[in-house]
């Protein structure tokens, strides 16, 4: 065990160091530069405070170890690159042009806009990417048409949560499959169960909640290209691959050339779009961007394995295992700790991913231990975990759409709390896996 000055309490410093940091971040607004130098932080003062510098050193670069550092990292870059290419398509500008002609209400526009996150979101794999990309578009033109802009804003945040619970290229999704050495094909069709009936209950909601203005044609003028709605090619290869059980790296690889093919056949993009090699030791195009983009994300990465390695030698992690082992003397009391130890990592680091690489041996141990299904496992950590994590103001969840809607209608007044009390998707899944938890059955268990 790592010794630390300042008796077994030392042990906690780095990870009081990266929860303070976190919270600063998180009430300043920060990207994802913001958790990684709260991971870096803690990594630098747990050393100053450590009594064993070289044991420290030695705990930390082995969290670099972890097979899970290197499948999530790859995934996310690949990710990024499959994410790059749908959202320089153009594609979600010509499913909004498709709506422009159509006489939709706000409330409808509300809901459609839901629905079209939804498919961004299943395109990307990112939450964070959603509303980065939908928030500048979709909250003016439905500001426009008399929609409640909190609604807007709920529906937006909902529909780039459904994607990061459920596409196959989550880094949640990949997180939660892999640490329950769950089949990604499994995984995905069970959890449908649980995010298809939400996602329409949003839909429903949103409907009704979103007001009853008209679409005026005028109101917003927007060029799209038709074509560019082949990019589907690149989430629905994806996706059919992972359910047919190819490999997720693969899976991801052949999206991309696919969706690069297509691109390039159709006048979509040209070869220097996608590939530059201008000169002046310099590299463009979507591919570089892409990769260059994930790096924020690929760095925050490295901190947090890192600060897990620390937590693990420190005998932190062993210690929250051993709570929730004592906690789940049943099956309704082992998924029950399952959501709220996911859910309370994820709201303290910030990152509900970092949460699960953290805790999900446990996890499967303490589902091997109850015969509970290894996907029931991952859906427990993935859609209950998640959704309590986004249901915590300070996190990139509901600081980023408020943030984002804000700078789209500078005159627009939004908290981050409001984000959260509109954001219906969590809202809707955490009672619908509580009552799981309380009415599920054998279907969960191994033996079934």
């Amino acid at each position: 065990m790592l010794a630390f000055r300042f008796g077994r309490a030392g042990r906690f410093i780095p990870l009081i160091t990266a929860a303070v940091f976190i919270l600063i971040a998180a009430l300043n607004e920060s990207d994802v530069n913001g958790y990684t130098l709260a991971f870096f932080l803690s990594i630098i003062i747990g050393s100053i405070v450590s009594s064993d510098r070289k044991a420290f050193g030695k705990a930390a670069l082995g969290g670099l170890g972890n097979p899970m550092f290197g499948t999530v990292s790859i995934a996310i870059i690949l990710a990024s690159i499959a994410g790059k290419l749908v959202s320089g398509s153009g594609m979600i500008d010509a499913l909004t042009a498709v709506l422009l002609h159509l006489d939709v209400s706000s409330g409808l526009f509300a809901s459609l806009s839901f629905l079209l996150c939804c498919v961004l979101s299943m395109s990307t794999g990112t939450s964070v990417g959603t509303y980065i990309i939908a928030m500048p578009v979709f909250f003016p033109i439905g500001l426009e048409l008399g929609a409640d802009p909190l609604v807007m804003i709920g529906a937006i945040a909902s529909g780039g949560l459904f994607g990061d619970n459920l596409a196959p290229i989550s880094d949640t999704t990949i997180a939660s499959a892999t640490t329950q050495h769950a089949e990604m094909s499994d995984v995905v069709r069970t959890r449908c169960r649980y995010s298809i009936p939400v996602a329409l209950l949003c839909f429903i909601a949103f409907l009704f909640l979103g007001g009853r203005g008209s679409v005026q044609h005028e109101a917003v003028a927007m060029e799209s290209n038709p074509l560019s709605l082949a990019m589907l090619l690149v989430p629905a290869s994806v996706i059919f691959l992972c359910l047919r059980k190819v490999d997720l790296i693969a899976s991801l690889s052949i999206g991309i050339a696919i969706g690069s093919i297509a691109g390039l056949v159709l006048g979509i993009f040209s070869f220097s779009d996608l590939i530059s090699y201008p000169g002046g030791f310099a590299v463009s195009g979507l591919f570089i961007e892409a990769i260059s983009g994930s790096s924020s994300t690929v760095f925050m990465l490295i901190g947090a394995f890192m600060f897990l390695g620390i937590l693990d030698e420190a005998e932190i992690i062993n210690e929250i295992g051993r709570g929730m082992s004592f906690l789940a003397r049943g099956r309704r009391s082992a998924e029950l700790s399952v959501m709220l130890a996911i859910g309370i990592g994820g709201a303290l680091t910030g990152v509900c991913t970092v949460s699960m690489v953290a805790l999900g041996p446990i996890v499967h141990t303490i589902g091997e231990r109850m015969g509970i299904r290894n996907e029931r496992c991952a859906n427990l950590m993935d859609c209950g975990g998640l959704s309590l994590t986004a249901v915590a103001p300070w996190t990139v969840h509901a600081v980023l759409p408020a943030s984002l809607a804000m700078i789209a209608v500078p005159s627009a007044v939004i908290a981050p709390m409001d984000v959260v009390l509109h954001n219906l998707y969590p809202l809707f899944m955490i009672p619908l896996i509580l009552l799981t938890i309380v009415f599920g059955g054998k279907e969960n268990m191994k033996n079934s």
